[in-house]
């Protein structure tokens, strides 16, 4: 366990430092070289994350382990699509929470064990959960870079560089994330509608509530999008806001009971 988080960290430092020196360079990183260290450091985040949630108890749910994953799962997204895309304005944020998040693993190992072979259908709606939220807060982070893109235009500070990419693209695949995400939202929804039994209950309706009230707000973007015209700043508020309360959603009560009350 303490090899793979170490070695993860190590790669994923590399790939933040390759990122960073050169991102606004008027040639970009190497894309290749950056590909290939974060690729290590996926691979050894990945065996870590492994060693952590698969037990003898069970499994292991614990919120460093949950929120690790959802790092692992943007971490990897962007290293397999990395040759394709243009957007690695981001990377450094990326590598940055992938890091911390690796290291949350290490250092806090809380144990919240689970039997989901006992309930496939509650590994269903937890697997459907983790992909929507991946999903969309790989979307805010394009839409942090759509603004960062855009004040740059307005100021007239644009810099040209392969590292930065036409603002009609962001634009673009970040509407594409948002509809993959709200759909992968709206299954898990569903999903813990027909499963869970408990949805509503004291201490867990919050969770509930905030997911209703986030897949509005990507309702209403999708359709202001789709019907009249969404301008960039009004998406950009709408996929952040979307993601805060998904944030809050799943992890706001566990950071309470796992982190400060224990």
């Amino acid at each position: 366990m303490v090899i793979f988080s170490a070695s993860a960290m190590l790669f994923y430092c590399i790939a933040l430092i390759l990122a960073t020196s050169r991102l606004f360079h008027a040639d970009g990183p190497n894309r290749k070289l950056i590909m290939i260290i974060s690729a290590l450091g996926v691979v050894m985040h990945g065996f870590a994350l492994s060693n952590s949630i698969f037990t003898l108890d069970g499994q292991n749910f614990s919120l460093t382990n949950v929120i690790s994953m959802v790092n692992w799962i943007i971490a990897f997204t962007f290293t397999v699509t990395l040759p394709r895309l243009k957007v690695i304005v981001v990377l450094p944020v990326i590598y940055a929470c992938s890091i911390i998040s690796v290291a949350l693993l290490w250092l806090l190992p809380p144990q919240f064990i689970t039997h989901f072979e006992l309930h496939p259908e509650i590994l269903a709606h937890v697997v459907l959960s983790l992909m929507a939220y991946s999903a969309l807060m790989i979307a805010a982070l394009y839409a942090l870079q759509l603004w960062m893109i855009q004040n740059k235009l307005k100021t007239k500070k644009m810099i040209m560089s392969p590292s930065m990419p036409p603002l009609m693209t962001v634009e673009r695949q970040l509407y594409h994330l948002v509809v993959i995400g709200f759909v992968l939202l709206s299954l898990s929804l569903i999903t813990g509608f027909v499963f869970l039994e408990d949805m509503f209950v004291e201490g867990k309706g919050h969770k509930a509530i905030l997911s209703i009230v986030a897949w509005l707000v990507y309702g209403a973007m999708l359709w202001q999008h789709y019907t009249i015209g969404c301008r960039i700043r009004t998406a950009v508020l709408y996929s952040l806001s979307g993601a805060g309360l998904l944030s809050l959603a799943y992890f706001g009560a566990r950071i309470v009971k796992e982190l400060i009350l224990n």
